[in-house]
């Protein structure tokens, strides 16, 4: 069924899609609020298969291999709060600025997205508002409980990359992806650089700046939070073994870090 078809509302989510928005912990007392922009690789059934073969829509254009079984692993183990956000990044990414090309991508690196080309504005606007519009209002509304509860909130997003970029080797094992804060990433970095097996990128390797995120900029620097993005290389989390290994490295590390903010009085 195309998104014509789904009526007149132009509505893209129907009976039998899952919701957008996804939640783990939420109870949790930890002050870090776990976000995840790329947790899952869900189509609407109004968008088929986007066009695209199945092998690509496994691939990382699709989502951030890895990092849900992370993510899912590192909320227990803080008892912190985790929302994430079901859907490809190929429907529409949930870290990019709406209105920019990467938003809703016609091309994927070397991929074509035919679904995704000549879209009309009502087509766009419907995956705004039922995809992005929800997962970022949730995140806004439960920043915006725990302030009016006077719980201090870390944000902290979480992300996977690939091992290689048009061919070039990249040598990072884990990043730290920030721009105007630098608190809590310089913490991040200093314990993620004490431990001895790893290559650790700083802004590495990729920085977070207005016009290709969102979720940094908006949810954490602009309303003025200790915040940090997350980038995990993907063949070192593609299994459970892996996943549970860093979520157990990341885990230790922010438990110190936390007692740091404590110690200096910042949480």
């Amino acid at each position: 069924m195309t998104l014509e078809a789904a009526g007149a509302t132009n509505q893209l989510l129907g009976k039998g899609d899952i919701p957008p928005v996804h939640e783990t912990n939420a109870a949790g007392s930890a002050p870090f609020l776990l976000i995840c922009d790329h947790y899952g690789r869900a189509l609407p059934h109004a968008l088929g298969d986007l066009g695209v073969a199945e092998s690509e829509l496994t691939r990382h254009i699709a989502w951030d291999i890895g990092i849900a079984g992370v993510a899912e692993r590192l909320a227990r183990m803080l008892d912190a709060h985790l929302i994430a956000q079901r859907y490809s990044r190929l429907v529409i990414d949930c870290n990019r600025p709406p209105g920019v090309a990467s938003s809703i991508p016609v091309i994927s690196e070397a991929t074509v997205i035919p679904r995704n080309e000549g879209m009309s504005t009502d087509e766009r606007d419907a995956r705004r508002r039922e995809i992005f519009d929800p997962y970022h209002g949730r995140i806004n509304a439960v920043i915006d409980a725990r302030v009016h509860a006077r719980r201090p909130t870390v944000l902290v997003a979480l992300h996977s990359f690939t091992p290689d970029y048009a061919g070039v080797a990249r040598p990072w094992h884990i990043g730290t992806l920030y721009h105007r804060d630098t608190v809590l990433p310089h913490l991040l970095l200093k314990h993620l650089r004490s431990e001895s097996d790893l290559v650790v990128g700083d802004n590495e390797p990729y920085a977070v700046s207005d016009l290709t995120d969102y979720t940094i900029p908006v949810h954490g620097e602009a309303r003025g939070l200790f915040n940090t993005g997350i980038e995990i290389r993907q063949d070192l989390i593609t299994d459970q073994s892996g996943q549970q290994q860093w979520a157990e490295r990341l885990a230790r590390i922010f438990a110190e870090i936390e007692k740091e903010l404590r110690a200096e009085g910042l949480v």
